[in-house]
């Protein structure tokens, strides 16, 4: 008996070595491009957690929020080279390296929810794109996650296309201007701290800026009572990428592992963040606002606008047509584009 003992307790001891060491050889630290305290960025923290428990002590994820180790835009070159484990990002900041990241990281006017583009990603060949992006930079696409389709704020009634003409609006440099700019708004750049002041003094009268929960609680609609929600134009996608060398010395139950949590990532996120805009348009309307949901005809009219200006990027690289060849494809069995 006393042997038998002996040779429980060695064996303890040598099974808890060896986790431990399997631990160390899968250390991640992955940054987030969102703020500690925010929703987005608790879920991720939770996703975390049960990532490194569902592991068995064999992968240790720790999740950072933004600029904690580099800038919310160095965290691709950062993961690339073994600085970071990895990241939770939008692809869209690292469109300056080529255009087909900016093209692939927010289609504006592409789609209607998360989950038509969730289903390009995982079913219609953009996981497999992104990986022939990524790679070359020495990142690893896991999958992808999203918060979902951003608002649109206004001071005056906004029911289609047409409403966007002479409408003098903030939005971001880049496609988005271009894609606003083509339905005949009037975009102008402004840095988001500068939304509101702008809109109550009657500097633009609308923004493209987040999602609806989000400019709710920023007091938005107490001076712009006409949101457009469900939106309409923009949806960035989050990307969850590893480093590339970490990922292919992962066993396969490891990678296994780390692909499903992030479909279950993704199905938290967009569904949490969906409760909180719900809640915010019940909360919006009791108060009086009035919310412009575009009809199907009116988000197409825009939607054919927009694919004017992805053609326009499409030409400015090969993986850029790569993407724009894939998104269309996709789109276009599945009753999106015409």
């Amino acid at each position: 008996m006393k042997h038998l003992r002996t040779t429980i307790v060695a064996a303890t001891i040598a099974s808890t070595a060896a986790l431990s060491a399997m631990a160390a050889d899968f250390d991640l630290k992955m940054q987030s491009s969102d703020p500690a305290g925010n929703p987005t960025f608790i879920i991720e923290q939770e996703w975390a957690e049960k990532v490194s428990a569902a592991s068995g002590g064999r992968l240790n994820i720790e999740m950072l929020p933004v600029d904690s180790v580099v800038k919310y835009n160095e965290t691709h070159d950062a993961v690339g080279a073994g600085i970071l484990g990895g990241h939770i990002t939008a692809t869209g900041y690292v469109s300056g390296k080529d255009p087909a990241f900016a093209l692939i990281g927010n289609t504006v006017g592409a789609w209607g929810s998360p989950y038509e583009m969730l289903r390009y990603i995982n079913y219609g060949g953009g996981k497999e794109l992104m990986n022939e992006l990524l790679n070359p930079y020495g990142l690893h696409f896991v999958g992808a996650t999203s918060g979902g389709l951003e608002a649109f704020v206004s001071k005056v009634p906004l029911n289609g296309v047409d409403d966007l003409k002479g409408l003098k609006m903030r939005a971001p440099e880049g496609l988005v201007q271009k894609v606003f700019a083509a339905a005949g708004a009037t975009p102008v750049n402004l840095p988001g701290s500068e939304v509101f002041t702008s809109l109550d003094k009657k500097v633009i009268d609308a923004a493209d800026y987040t999602v609806f929960s989000a400019n709710h609680a920023a007091g938005m609609h107490d001076v712009a009572p006409h949101p457009v929600y469900p939106g309409f134009h923009s949806m960035p996608l989050i990307e969850v990428s590893i480093n590339k060398t970490m990922w292919d010395s992962m066993p396969a139950d490891l990678q296994n592992l780390l692909e499903l949590s992030v479909n279950h990532l993704a199905l938290d996120m967009t569904s949490q963040l969906f409760m909180k805009d719900l809640e915010a348009v019940a909360e919006a309307r009791a108060n009086g606002i009035e919310i412009h949901d575009w009809s199907q005809e009116e988000r197409a009219r825009f939607r054919a606008i927009a694919q004017e200006q992805w053609k326009d990027i499409a030409g400015q690289s090969a993986n850029a047509q790569k993407v724009f060849d894939s998104l269309t494809a996709y789109m276009t069995s599945q009753g999106l584009l015409k």
